[in-house]
């Protein structure tokens, strides 16, 4: 198969933060994506559970705080952690702002992204799940439970 290059990205609003597929799911053969994301010093998503995939942070800018199961990490700019599927996990953007990559394996998180983006800013707690369940993703709490307490 020839190497293939994504040259136009196209900008998404995630849960009120920027992201971009860089490498969708079609593009990586079902196998991984490579979604680009940004947030704000306390952003911090809902907890959650991969049933399907693995989920790997790399930081370009900032520091994340990454919660996986009862452990905690920080993760720097030029670090890479991983949130193991089946393991509750959410983090926390530390710094002023944050960018990091996120590989998904195998390939889903670029559509839920790509869903959760094109239903818009009024995205609340229940159709979030009801998106969320469709690609394998349980929500377990609200933003800023951590997984010590399900």
């Amino acid at each position: 198969m020839p190497p293939t290059e994504r040259s136009e990205t196209r900008p998404l609003l995630f849960l009120g933060n920027p992201y971009r597929i860089h490498v969708d799911g079609e593009t990586g053969g079902r196998a991984y994506c490579l979604v680009e994301a940004e947030g704000p010093r306390g952003g911090m998503p809902p907890l959650h559970v991969h049933r399907i995939d693995d989920e790997a942070f790399y930081v370009l800018e900032g520091n994340l705080r990454l919660f996986v199961g009862d452990g905690e990490l920080e993760v720097g700019a030029g670090r890479c952690a991983v949130a193991p599927r089946g393991i509750p996990h959410t983090y926390r953007v530390e710094s002023e702002t944050a960018r990091w990559l996120v590989i998904g394996s195998p390939a889903g998180f670029d559509d839920f992204v790509g869903e959760v983006a094109d239903a818009g800013e009024a995205v609340g707690p229940e159709e979030l799940t009801e998106i969320s369940g469709r690609y394998g993703i349980q929500i377990l709490g609200p933003p800023g439970m951590l997984p010590t307490q399900v």
